[in-house]
C-alpha cells in the first residue's frame, strides 16, 4: 500500500492539474450566487442557504440531514439539520437540480457577456466534459451523484455543470485527505481561514459559531501543534495543509488522464478566458 505522500503516478504535471482547479473554481461557484439564489427563493426558499443545501444535496437524492452532513464534511453539527429536510417540503431534488441549473447558467451568461455566445465555447464544454465524465467514483459520492445525471446539451449550461462535476470530484477527494489526517471539518474551515491570512473568528463559515465552540476548535489544533499561542500558523500546520492541499491535487489527476497533454492544454487556455470574466464579474 502506498503511503500517503505516494498516492498517485500523475499522467500530467501537478502544476497544471492545480491550474485547472483554479479556472474551474469560478466558473462552478457562480452557483452560490444571487441569481440562483433569487431563484431558489421564488420556489419557497427562506434564505440562500435552504438554496445552497437544496441545490448541492439534490444529487443525493432525499437522503437524509445526517448522510448530507456527512457528505458535505466540513460544516458545523447542526448546521445541515436546519435546512434538510425542510427543503423537501417545498420542492423537490428534481425541481432543485433544474432550479439550480438555470439559475447558475443565466449567472454565468451574465457573468461571461459575449463570450457565452463564442464559437470555440462548444470546444472548451466539450474537452471539460470529456474529463468529468471520465473520473473515478470511488469514495466520491457528491460527485457520483452528479454523474448519474444527464449532462446538459447547450453549451454554456454544459460548461457549468461540467465544472461543477470536477469540483466536487477535487472536493470529494480533499474530504477523504481530511479525514485520512485526522482534520476535522470545523477544523478543516479554521486552516482554511489560517492559510487565507484570516484569524479563525473572522471567516464567514465559522464566525458565526458561539465563540466558546470555536475556542474549542482553536485549542484542539493548538494541542495538536497546528496553531500556535496568537492563533495563527506554526510551521507544522502549514506545512499540514500544503500537505492536503498537493495530495488533493493528485486525487483529482485521474480525471485528466483521458486527456492528451495538447488537449489539458486546450482546456487550460478555452477556461481562462470564462474564469477571468466571472472573476471581474465579482457575481
Amino acid at each position: 500500500m502506498s503511503r500517503p505522500e505516494e498516492l498517485t503516478t500523475m499522467r500530467h504535471p501537478q502544476a497544471k492539474v492545480h491550474r485547472v482547479f483554479e479556472l474551474i473554481e469560478p466558473i462552478a461557484t457562480v452557483t452560490f450566487s444571487e441569481v440562483p439564489t433569487e431563484a431558489f427563493l421564488a420556489i419557497g426558499m427562506r434564505n440562500y442557504w435552504d438554496g445552497y443545501f437544496a441545490g448541492r444535496a439534490a444529487p443525493l437524492g432525499y437522503a437524509p440531514a445526517e448522510v448530507v452532513h456527512a457528505v458535505f464534511y466540513n460544516f458545523a453539527d447542526g448546521e445541515v439539520a436546519r435546512h434538510i429536510p425542510w427543503v423537501w417540503g417545498k420542492t423537490t431534488p428534481e425541481e432543485a437540480l433544474a432550479v439550480r441549473e438555470q439559475g447558475s447558467t443565466a449567472a454565468l451568461r451574465q457573468a461571461v457577456g459575449n463570450l457565452a455566445d463564442a464559437p470555440e465555447l462548444a470546444r472548451v464544454a466539450d474537452l471539460a466534459t470529456k474529463a468529468a465524465v471520465s473520473a473515478p467514483t470511488e469514495g466520491r459520492v457528491l460527485y457520483a451523484g452528479l454523474r448519474a445525471l444527464a449532462v446538459p446539451t447547450e453549451p454554456l449550461a454544459r460548461l457549468w455543470h461540467t465544472t461543477t462535476m470536477l469540483r466536487e470530484h477535487r472536493g470529494d477527494g480533499h474530504n477523504l485527505l481530511l479525514a485520512a489526517h485526522g482534520v476535522g471539518g470545523t477544523e478543516a474551515h479554521v486552516l482554511m481561514a489560517l492559510a487565507a491570512g484570516m484569524r479563525a473568528e473572522e471567516f464567514g463559515r465559522v464566525h458565526h459559531l458561539p465563540k466558546a465552540q470555536l475556542s474549542a476548535v482553536v485549542d484542539g489544533l493548538r494541542d495538536r501543534g497546528l496553531v500556535d499561542a496568537d492563533g495563527g500558523f506554526t510551521d507544522a500546520g502549514r506545512e499540514l495543509k500544503e500537505r492536503i492541499e498537493a495530495l488533493t491535487d493528485e486525487l483529482a489527476a485521474p480525471a485528466y488522464d483521458v486527456l492528451t497533454a495538447a488537449e489539458l492544454d486546450e482546456l487550460i487556455a478555452g477556461l481562462e478566458p470564462y474564469a477571468t470574466a466571472v472573476h471581474a464579474a465579482d457575481l
